[in-house]
């Protein structure tokens, strides 16, 4: 199995449980922001750990490009605006079904990194990609909303914006990846989640600081669940962002399609919360399209 795919599928497990944590922290009060804070706020400190023993090791640290830091900060803030926005739809949508409404980022992705890095994937990938999209869809419109009102629902709208913005991040962080001057695809990740995970934490601690400080004690009085969060939000990270290093973000992500599969156990397993055959058969359609980019 190339390297690409087993770091893909890795990090979708992981962030499937990280967004289950992120739910639980959000819900006791928390708020988005502040549980997108907690995804950010520990990993820089274990990831900068991690470097210093590379290079205490006696491994140079690499340089990076000119374009690093344009990628890297446009990759930061879009992530940290996507993930306020899927946080913000868990409250207004069922778990499996508010993750799948970010996950239109797929097709988005296509387009950010055609403009971007100038990258095409081929007709069959494309195929692929659209099935892929088809499930997001059908997975899109929440319960007990019609599909005519659907474009008009909040929920659908945070999650268009989240997709929006996950596309851009994916691409520019293989934009920033590309850009550490390495051989090794595993140091060009860490690399780049060190200083992006950085910005973020000083960016969301600055406007927590400024504009909801109790939402910080509440960071700090969930410790253990916001440790948690930190924890699998590096590990998942440094997941992705090797895989966009090795390989198209618009690839990338299609694979990582079977987070919702997850995430649709997670919904029912875990939250007691019911599964409808739409959902059953909008997952089926995701992991086909999955299936057929691993065979191809």
């Amino acid at each position: 199995m190339p390297l690409w795919i087993a770091a893909t599928l890795f990090a979708s497990a992981v962030q499937a449980l990280r967004f289950l944590l992120q739910k639980r922290l959000s819900a006791t009060g928390a708020g988005p922001v502040a549980a997108t804070f907690a995804r950010f706020v520990y990993a820089p400190f274990a990831l900068g750990i991690g470097l210093a023993i590379w290079v205490a090791s006696g491994g140079p640290f690499p340089a990076m490009a000119p374009g690093f830091w344009p990628f890297a900060v446009a990759g930061g803030v879009s992530q940290i605006l996507a993930t306020v926005l899927v946080v913000a739809t868990f409250s207004r949508a069922n778990f499996a079904v508010g993750n799948a409404l970010s996950k239109t980022a797929v097709l988005m992705t296509v387009v950010v990194g055609f403009v971007l890095l100038g990258e095409r994937p081929t007709a069959a990938d494309i195929a692929a990609i659209a099935v892929c999209v088809a499930g997001v869809v059908i997975l899109s419109v929440p319960r007990g909303v019609r599909w005519q009102a659907a474009i008009r629902d909040r929920a659908v709208l945070y999650g268009l914006g989240a997709g929006a913005f996950f596309a851009v991040s994916g691409v520019s962080y293989r934009g920033a990846s590309l850009a550490v001057l390495s051989d090794e695809a595993l140091l060009r990740a860490a690399v780049t989640l060190f200083f992006v995970t950085g910005l973020q934490t000083l960016l969301l601690l600055a406007w927590l600081g400024w504009r909801d400080r109790p939402a910080l004690s509440a960071v700090a009085r969930a410790w253990r669940t916001s440790a948690a969060i930190g924890l699998t939000s590096m590990l998942g990270s440094l997941g992705w962002f090797t895989a966009y290093t090795l390989q198209q973000a618009a690839l990338v992500n299609a694979v990582g399609q079977v987070e919702l599969i997850l995430s649709l156990a997670i919904s029912a397993l875990l939250l007691g919360e019911t599964v409808t055959r739409r959902e059953v058969a909008g997952v089926a359609l995701i992991g086909g399209s999955v299936a057929a980019l691993l065979i191809g």
